[in-house]
């Protein structure tokens, strides 16, 4: 079974340009080293460490830095324990419908406005706080900022950095430097990190595109490296790390409330977002691998997948730059970026809920604190009349005959 699985996954015609075969491409030892599909096998083990890094930079920094840093988090009024309602919110649904609110309404015995705001303060609990945030920001900036400043020193000095030509000069018999080894494995092993913890990460309205990303970015990985695509990868991955790491670092100063700050940075995110991403990758990436590339060789099925995989990354790439060009709409227009277009989860609906129930309170306590004050008026005009209607009181307020 494993040699007709072999047999059926490493077929000439899949990997490598018309006639060319396997033994074609073998490297003598001094010729450097050739990418070889076992070496993905450690990216596994890798990204199960990435994911025990980061949780001991959490703790021991990104937490201290938030506090160093005055990140404040958002106190929340707690939802009272009602059992009914725990289970339905975790079984059923944290946004129940009118019926259900009525049908719960009878369960507890609770009008639906109790119900209404139970769920809502519930929903609030399970929001994340800015100090998470900030942690999960922070530890992507500082992966983010480390690869893009290795990769751009160890492909400064290459000649495919400076003509995309050189990319496919004698592929695919092309060895790999070793730096070069080690940015594809690390790169690889932080994307598979991510996506074993994306259902503990922070949900944004851009959920599925994120998964979509994380999976075609490891697609794209592992067949680049496995078919010898290494040159144009490791531009693919700066390309994309030149701004990512600028991202981070807005979100970062946005949770901490360095409001001047953060949309200064962003500015500088969208203008280099916007050229890396619209501009040099389709103009120069996926030119040289659609166009240049076939001067080199003939095409074949990789040549095919991995030019659909970078257009699948292009296609999000223009659905995050409407995102970013709408916040930049707002920035311009309206002095500042007012909101996350990438914000967490329902945060958006959630934070007007909230706003709306801090006023609703503000108003019930003023309504209850007149109540008061109107009882305590009514109570000292009784107490006066009674003083004054009073026969004793009459009596001795009279002056006594002498």
């Amino acid at each position: 079974m494993e040699a007709l699985l072999n047999e059926w996954l490493w077929r000439e015609e899949y990997w490598l340009p018309p006639g060319i075969r396997w033994q074609d491409i073998e490297m003598k030892e001094d010729e450097g080293r050739f990418p070889l599909p076992r070496d993905l096998i450690y990216t596994l083990p890798l990204a199960f460490a990435f994911i025990a890094l980061r949780i001991v930079f959490e703790r021991l920094i990104a937490v201290p830095l938030s506090k160093h840093f005055d990140v404040k988090d958002r106190i929340r009024i707690q939802a009272a324990s009602i059992p009914k309602l725990e289970t339905f919110y975790k079984q059923n649904s944290a946004q129940p419908s009118q019926s259900e609110v009525v049908s719960l309404g009878k369960q507890c015995g609770l009008s639906q406005r109790k119900i209404q705001t139970w769920f809502r303060r519930r929903r609030h609990q399970d929001r994340p706080s800015n100090t998470k945030k900030f942690c999960e920001a922070s530890w992507r900036f500082v992966f983010y900022l480390v690869s893009f400043t290795a990769g751009l020193g160890s492909l400064i000095n290459t000649p495919w950095f400076w003509d995309h030509r050189e990319c496919w000069r004698g592929y695919p018999k092309q060895p790999v430097a070793e730096a070069h080894y080690w940015y594809y494995i690390l790169e690889m092993g932080f994307y598979l990190s991510l996506l074993l913890c994306v259902s503990v990460d922070i949900k944004r309205k851009d959920f599925k595109e994120q998964v979509i990303h994380h999976i075609a970015t490891i697609f794209l990985i592992g067949f680049s490296y496995c078919a010898n695509y290494v040159r144009v990868g490791t531009l693919v991955m700066l390309v994309h790390d030149s701004s990512d790491f600028l991202l981070e670092s807005a979100k970062m100063l946005h949770y901490a409330g360095w409001t001047k700050t953060c949309d200064s940075l962003f500015v500088i995110f969208s203008l280099v977002f916007l050229v890396t991403r619209l501009v040099v990758f389709p103009c120069r990436v996926v030119h040289t691998t659609l166009v240049v590339s076939v001067e080199f060789f003939q095409p074949f099925f990789g040549y095919y997948f991995f030019n659909a995989l970078l257009l699948v990354l292009q296609a999000l790439h223009i659905f995050w730059a409407n995102l970013i060009l709408r916040m930049v709409y707002k920035f311009v227009f309206l002095g500042k970026v007012e909101r996350d277009e990438r914000s967490d989860e329902e945060s958006e609906v959630d934070d007007e809920e909230e706003e709306a129930e801090e006023e609703e309170d503000e108003c019930s306590w003023e309504q209850r604190k007149g109540a008061i004050n109107s009882k305590l008026a009514s109570l000292a005009n009784n107490c006066v009349l009674n003083n004054l209607t009073n026969p004793r009181n009459i009596n001795s307020r009279l002056p006594k005959a002498r």
